[in-house]
């Protein structure tokens, strides 16, 4: 399988072929976004990467700077370096907007105040990089909604869809993965 990774190193998205990149997604204001498990650029943590590699085991997250109108947050977890068209978006959590932290774990469903947008999964998919391919970029971003996005967006089109010009802050939060 490592030699898949060798051969497509070169192949990456990159996060300006994101949908979120659009100015639509921008928000006129920045959320700080940080873990105890990692800082920005970091190495992700084993046991925070996908079933395949790790435990899958969502990282602890705070943030600040979620401005007062905000109606509900959006988390979306994405990979930049996937060989292919467009980063791919594992996971998709919609939040209450009162919340100012998530604890390691706690992106499961079920969980109190999370709902979640079915992207690559329907919960916390963390990375899993294809072997040799080199380290991946997963992006934690976080978005503060002037609106809470309708019940009937269930997949990442219809959630995408929701949020565009409803962004009123976002961050973000990167860290890498390698197998």
């Amino acid at each position: 399988m490592a030699i898949v990774g060798k051969l497509l190193r070169r192949f990456r998205a990159g996060a300006h072929r994101s949908p979120l990149a659009a100015p639509e997604y921008a928000g006129a204001d920045t959320i700080d976004v940080t873990s105890p498990a990692f800082g920005e650029g970091d190495s992700i943590p084993q046991k925070h990467a996908g079933a395949a590699v790790g435990q899958n085991i969502s990282p602890p997250l705070r943030w600040s700077g979620v401005p007062a109108p905000t109606q509900q947050l959006a988390l979306v977890i994405d990979d930049v370096d996937v060989p292919g068209p467009k980063p791919l978006m594992h996971t998709i959590a919609l939040i209450e907007a009162d919340r100012r932290s998530l604890d390691e774990g706690e992106l499961t469903p079920g969980a109190a105040g999370v709902r979640f947008v079915k992207a690559f999964g329907d919960s916390y998919v963390g990375p899993a990089p294809i072997p040799g391919h080199g380290a991946h970029h997963y992006r934690f971003l976080l978005f503060a909604l002037d609106i809470k996005v309708p019940d009937d967006a269930t997949d990442h089109k219809a959630f995408l869809a929701a949020i565009a010009g409803h962004v009123l802050a976002r961050g973000a939060l990167t860290g890498t993965y390698e197998r």
